[in-house]
């Protein structure tokens, strides 16, 4: 594809961003630029990470959700505003409603993580639990709207809000001038598209590449259909670009302007926030993360320096736990064991002492006696360890059979 400079596209153009970004001075951070030594050297190419993780409310989505709300007529800020969302959204939407003196309701599902629904109150929305997924939830927003007059903010399909998330880009090229690729994750697709609007207008050789989780990826048969294309049952740990199908607004814009669509696996978005947290010391959500994830895989065949966006960093503090172990199980340093000894003191100690020569942490002991698949004096031992990589890994099985256990697949 080829690009001239200050190009106009349809619906969204560089000139309503420029115009959001006025209009979000004082009220959007302008996020931090951090490089990334680790990744430069991963890739073979410098790599920065633009952090919305930083931003007001936890991530992007305030850009677009202000700049939507203020556009609105006096009268239909009077009818106050709706939103669906499991977190981000959410919580953009209900600190720009009260930053323009707005009433809005937010609509979550039963489900949605305490500290999101916690949070969205506390930036002064009020909050209505509804449904088991987000498409219910979002059902019953737009029945509100019908009922109430209240103005439905969608979270990606819209200008405005396209035209708020697009000074992400702006500040990119502010920030980093020499940059050659952006690469930031998709969801239902406004955050990419306002950034493709705004860097392909003033930079048309920047690449931009769109990442996916791979159990929800709609973008990549919708760009081969031509087409917003609907795919059933999206699944993954990174809720925040979990969209089944893409928007008809934002999917008009990607097909046009975005050079790739990358897709990761859900141990490679482990892998990169697990990085993000140790190597960055950033508290990034797996949505945000994606980015990152798409960088490891990436092999260099990115072309530097590179931006990753860091979208957002709202993530349950349950499901952190959870994806730092399965990061660490990913990456060689988390290891599992089922085995069966002989029940008699010191058999325990005894086998503790094996992975201690071995240098293997200990983290967890489930210690079973009792249970009909065990004979008379058998004792089954399940233990959770630390290691140091794959290689590690290998070392401790191999001491536990030297031992003579016998692990238990």
């Amino acid at each position: 594809m080829s690009y001239g400079t200050a190009v106009s596209f349809p619906l969204v153009t560089l000139d309503d961003v420029r115009g959001a970004q006025k209009m979000l001075s004082g009220v959007a951070r302008a996020t931090a630029m951090e490089s990334s030594r680790h990744l430069s050297q991963l890739v073979g190419a410098p790599v920065h990470l633009k952090c919305e993780n930083l931003q007001r409310t936890g991530s992007f989505k305030l850009r677009g959700a202000y700049v939507r709300i203020a556009g609105l007529l006096p009268e239909e800020r009077a009818a106050g505003v709706v939103a669906a969302s499991a977190g981000n959204h959410a919580q953009g939407v209900a600190l720009a409603s009260s930053l323009l003196g707005v009433h809005a309701t937010v609509f979550m599902p039963k489900g949605a993580p305490l500290p999101k629904i916690s949070a969205t109150r506390d930036y002064g929305a009020e909050v209505r639990l509804h449904g088991q997924v987000v498409d219910e939830t979002l059902a019953a927003a737009q029945e509100y709207a019908a009922e109430t007059g209240a103005v439905f903010i969608h979270p990606f399909d819209h200008p405005d809000v396209i035209a708020g998330q697009g000074t992400v880009g702006l500040e990119i090229l502010e920030q980093c001038p020499e940059v050659r690729t952006i690469v930031v994750g998709i969801g239902g697709g406004g955050l990419a598209a306002g950034i493709a609007v705004a860097v392909k207008s003033l930079r048309p050789d920047v690449r931009i590449v769109g990442v996916q989780a791979a159990g929800s990826a709609a973008y990549p048969p919708s760009l081969a259909a031509g087409r917003p294309v609907a795919i059933e049952n999206p699944a993954t740990m990174a809720d925040g670009i979990r969209v089944g199908r893409p928007g008809d607004v934002p999917f008009g814009i990607i097909d046009e302007l975005v050079d790739e669509v990358r897709t990761v696996s859900e141990d490679q978005l482990s892998a990169a926030l697990l990085l993000c947290l140790e190597r960055a010391k950033l508290v990034v959500e797996p949505a945000g993360a994606s980015p990152v994830a798409a960088l490891l895989g990436a092999q260099r065949d990115i072309v530097g320096p590179v931006v990753a966006v860091l979208s957002g960093g709202n993530v349950d503090p349950v499901l952190l736990q959870r994806v730092l172990r399965h990061g660490m199980a990913a990456q060689g340093r988390y290891l599992a064991v089922r085995l069966r000894l002989t029940d008699r003191p010191g058999a325990l100690a005894t086998l503790l002492g094996v992975l201690s020569v071995v240098d293997a942490n200990v983290l967890d002991v489930s210690h079973v006696r009792t249970d009909p698949r065990l004979g008379l004096t058998e004792a089954e031992v399940e233990l959770h360890l630390e290691t140091k990589g794959p290689e590690h890994c290998a070392e401790v099985g191999r001491a536990l059979r030297d031992a003579g256990y016998t692990v238990i697949d």
